[in-house]
């Protein structure tokens, strides 16, 4: 039986104006679980990758992620933290524009107190990225840059991978071969947390949660096919 790696238990976000982008949400991810993160626009999905990552903390509620309790950190602690156990993956991919490829997951090294050029460019080799990793981002297609932000997100070797729409610019057939990098990092047991609003993802992953209004609610395909469709076409 597999570690729970996350644990929320009725975990709020709340914001100025009595909005409350997470409301009371309990959740246990095991470690090594593939997890699509869904729902309809504002319904806290992103809210709940910045605590996970902790760029933000929990109004209300307890949040442990491999044992670490987010909400004590202090700034520095949570920065320390992401480096040392998280990959963020982005829909923006978020380059030095001037610099390569290679020097970007560089610099990620370099947060991360270290710098390994050879294994930078393992990263990018395994990826298929080998033969562009000398190439600025602009050089890049869309499918080859988001390649990058993988590797940038697995160059420091984290305990979980949190993925915001990383298919979300791409063509189809980046599209795939985006999630067969994430496939084959399931299988490595890599615990994996997806933000996605297109359902045919969602079905790729061991389990979906369903947001909405800050809430976990029942998928709404065990309901029936007309809600299926009346969800999906809320996806935004």
């Amino acid at each position: 039986m597999r570690q729970v790696a996350i644990r929320l238990e009725n975990v709020s976000r709340a914001y100025p104006g009595g909005i409350r982008a997470l409301d009371g949400v309990s959740l246990h991810i095991e470690q090594g679980e593939w997890v699509a993160v869904m729902g309809p626009s504002g319904s806290g999905k992103t809210t709940l990758l910045n605590l996970l990552d902790g760029l933000d903390k929990p109004t209300e509620g307890r949040l442990l992620v491999f044992g670490t309790d987010l909400a004590r950190l202090d700034a520095d602690e949570a920065a320390t933290f992401r480096r040392e156990r998280v990959g963020l993956v982005f829909q923006q991919f978020h380059f030095v524009p001037y610099l390569t490829a290679l020097e970007n997951v560089m610099l990620a090294q370099y947060y991360h107190s270290m710098v390994d050029k050879k294994q930078a460019y393992g990263i990018l080799d395994r990826l298929g990225m080998a033969d562009r990793s000398h190439c600025l981002p602009s050089q890049l297609s869309g499918g080859e840059q988001q390649r990058v932000c993988i590797a940038r997100a697995l160059v420091n070797e984290p305990q979980m991978i949190l993925a915001d729409e990383p298919t979300g610019n791409l063509d189809e057939t980046n599209e795939e071969e985006v999630m067969k990098i994430f496939r084959e990092l399931h299988f490595e047991g890599k615990t994996i947390l997806v933000v996605t609003h297109n359902p045919d993802i969602g079905r790729m992953t061991e389990r979906q949660i369903f947001l909405n209004h800050g809430k976990i609610v029942a998928p709404l395909s065990m309901m029936d096919g007309k809600s299926e469709r009346r969800w999906q076409g809320n996806f935004s």
